[in-house]
């Protein structure tokens, strides 16, 4: 009898201690954290979800997306979750307090989703809110004025319009004032030979500051395959879950068409409807709508955002570009002053 109490008092003890120190102790810990807030109140994180958010939680779940995708950025010193960019801090107890369940995930299949409504493009940068018309091409700067005229809606001269036209030497040559004030009133020989290609002719046509400021980066957002919305978008999350291979063609996630309706198009074209492309386009006369539970589960993906600074959890350095002014001043004796 000895033996047994012993035993039982063991086996006892060791699951009341195990529970204590992996229940008790951190939710006494963490377990009443408050959102974060600045000093005047305003900036409060995180805030409470409801509505779309919520059911798309549920739907998140019933459909096992949290088995493949994780959320939740390890720090740096664990993985390479910040290096790959999936976040620029590491995920806290903070950033779960309004969330119930947590997915935070055990594998991963694809990427990690606790930022991925931070890589949303912003509405003035997407192509839809310019009314689909492509970036300009790199290098291609126009002038405050042809940008003027084009908002007003005013024809725009052909030297502002074709920066490729007014940087040409002839074009050049020919408009610039040197080279009209070079031409004599009359020639009987053959004309003047063009002017070498100097700063100065090379933006004739273009305004001191386009001519200054660099070449265009390219557009805002991550490049990706033609005709689909900009990467990261409602729209994109749409065309993804609808047809994960139209966007990455290697893509074992599987596709949740059953979320979407087809249906005929009565009077006009609707502004839900999936952009889709190639054999996975309706037929003509035919639209590809979401359903409530695809609006509700995009909602819960947009609403994936881990960005916000949390005070005790360092964030990753972005790297700044080196500036005049931080540039170290030489000293008089040459050498840079300490």
């Amino acid at each position: 009898m000895k033996g047994l109490t012993a035993l039982f008092l063991g086996i006892f003890g060791t699951f009341a201690f195990s529970w204590v120190g992996l229940t008790v102790i951190p939710n006494w810990q963490i377990g009443h954290l408050n959102p974060q807030s600045d000093e005047e109140g305003t900036d409060v994180y995180p805030m409470p979800q409801s509505g779309m958010v919520t059911r798309g939680a549920r739907v998140y779940a019933a459909n096992g997306c949290n088995y493949c995708h994780s959320e939740q950025v390890r720090a740096e010193y664990s993985g390479a979750d910040i290096e790959r960019k999936w976040g620029d801090r590491r995920s806290a107890p903070r950033d779960y307090i309004f969330e119930r369940p947590v997915f935070l995930g055990k594998m991963r299949m694809g990427q990690d989703l606790a930022n991925i409504g931070a890589r949303a493009p912003k509405e003035e940068e997407s192509p839809s809110s310019t009314g689909g018309a492509s970036p300009a091409p790199q290098g291609a700067a126009a002038s405050p004025g042809a940008v003027a005229s084009a908002k007003a809606g005013s024809p725009v001269p052909s030297a502002a319009a074709s920066p490729s036209t007014a940087s040409s030497p002839a074009a050049a040559a020919a408009t610039s004032p040197d080279a009209i004030a070079s031409k004599p009133p009359t020639s009987p020989g053959p004309p003047n030979p063009p002017p070498s290609k100097s700063p100065a002719t090379a933006t004739a046509g273009t305004s001191p500051a386009a001519a200054a400021s660099p070449p265009a980066a390219g557009p805002p957002w991550p490049e990706q395959t033609a005709g689909l919305p900009p990467m990261y978008s409602a729209a994109w999350h749409h065309v993804h879950l609808y047809s994960p291979r139209s966007i990455n063609f290697d893509s074992n996630m599987p596709s949740y068409r059953f979320l979407y309706q087809t249906r005929r198009i009565s009077d006009a074209r609707s502004s839900d409807a999936l952009q889709l492309t190639g054999s996975n386009a309706p037929r003509e006369g035919w639209e590809i709508v979401p359903t409530y539970d695809a609006k509700c589960l995009v909602a819960y993906m947009m609403a994936l955002n881990q960005s916000h600074p949390l005070k005790g959890v360092r964030s990753a350095a972005a790297p700044t570009a080196a500036s005049p002014a931080a540039s170290p001043s030489p000293a008089p004796g040459g050498q840079p002053a300490k």
